[in-house]
């Protein structure tokens, strides 16, 4: 194993490691808040499913792809990367539509127009529901992705597409991957579409906002911003560096389904990529989220007055 692959494992790891942690906290406390009886908002509910698919997309591209990096090569069979590969397509894909409704949800919050028209179809109930449908019609529109994989095998074989390095590409027929790609890409710019229209409707908002609290506080130094301004802020960031992400893993995947034989580092740079924004993510909720930190003062003071007594 050479240095560059170690330094790549590394990384890997320690993104992994970051990622899953943060990401298995939040999950943690919204479910322990739903199953105490504790009353869950609305954008609650779409942050669980949301720290949930970001979990399945680091365990299914970040932990391989590390061990990968520090030697195993072999560690998949052929259901196995099946399995793999398909978990990965449907939690980048529910992924994506989860924050395109959490920016939806939180756009609808603030326009006066929309919020008349959505606010008695924001429901936890309703937002469940879409939160299902987001899944079922991921895991409906990948269930071509396991025929086109299988487990590794020997570098002599042309016929198959080395990818990774635990798991090789089937020969497919050109017609039928050229239609799932423009279905895939149809999905993704419509959901992408939608995000970006909700996140300039709340960058207006915010501006309008901030127009007139200058204009009541004009003598006030440091006005506050409002609980919803800043929660508006939260998710514009996390829209904005989603969408950067996605836009650089999926250009980066692009260009290693036209090689035949990618080199290692494009590979390396896509999964990093990948992985990026379900690391970053549960460090802004974690930071931000009152729930979270409710919770976690709770454990602290519990594990104090335990060590006291």
């Amino acid at each position: 194993m050479g240095s560059s692959n170690l330094e790549m494992g590394i990384i890997f790891l320690i993104q992994a490691a970051v990622g899953i942690l943060g990401n298995s906290l939040l999950f943690g406390v919204y479910t322990f808040t739903l199953l105490t009886g504790h009353k869950l908002k609305p954008k609650d509910l779409i942050l669980n499913q949301l720290v949930l698919a970001n979990n399945l997309v680091l365990f299914s591209k970040g932990i391989p792809q590390t061990m990968a990096a520090f030697g195993w090569k072999s560690f998949l069979d052929d259901p196995g990367c099946k399995v793999v590969f398909y978990a990965h397509r449907v939690s980048r894909g529910v992924a994506l539509s989860i924050t395109c409704l959490l920016s939806g949800y939180q756009a609808s919050k603030l326009h006066p127009k929309i919020s008349g028209v959505m606010g008695l179809r924001t429901s936890p109930k309703c937002i469940g529901f879409c939160c299902f449908l987001c899944w079922i019609l991921h895991l409906l529109l990948n269930i071509y992705t396991p025929m086109k994989m299988t487990g590794p095998v020997n570098s002599k074989n042309l016929t198959l597409k080395n990818i990774f390095v635990y798991c090789s590409k089937l020969p497919q027929d050109k017609l039928r991957d050229s239609l799932n790609a423009v279905i895939y890409f149809y999905f993704d710019f419509v959901f992408l579409s939608i995000m970006v229209w909700a996140s300039g409707s709340m960058v207006l908002v915010l501006l309008r906002h901030k127009q007139r609290v200058q204009h009541i506080h004009s003598r006030s130094l440091s006005p506050r911003p409002s609980h919803e301004a800043r929660a508006t802020q939260t998710i514009l960031m996390l829209v904005s560096s989603f969408v950067c992400c996605y836009c650089l893993s999926s250009i980066l995947s692009l260009c290693i389904a036209f090689i035949r034989s990618p080199n290692e580092w494009l590979v390396n740079i896509s999964v990093f990529a990948a992985s990026c924004f379900p690391t970053f993510s549960p460090l802004v909720f974690i930071s931000s989220d009152v729930h979270v930190s409710r919770f976690c003062s709770a454990c602290w003071t519990r594990k104090t007055i335990s060590l006291i007594w």
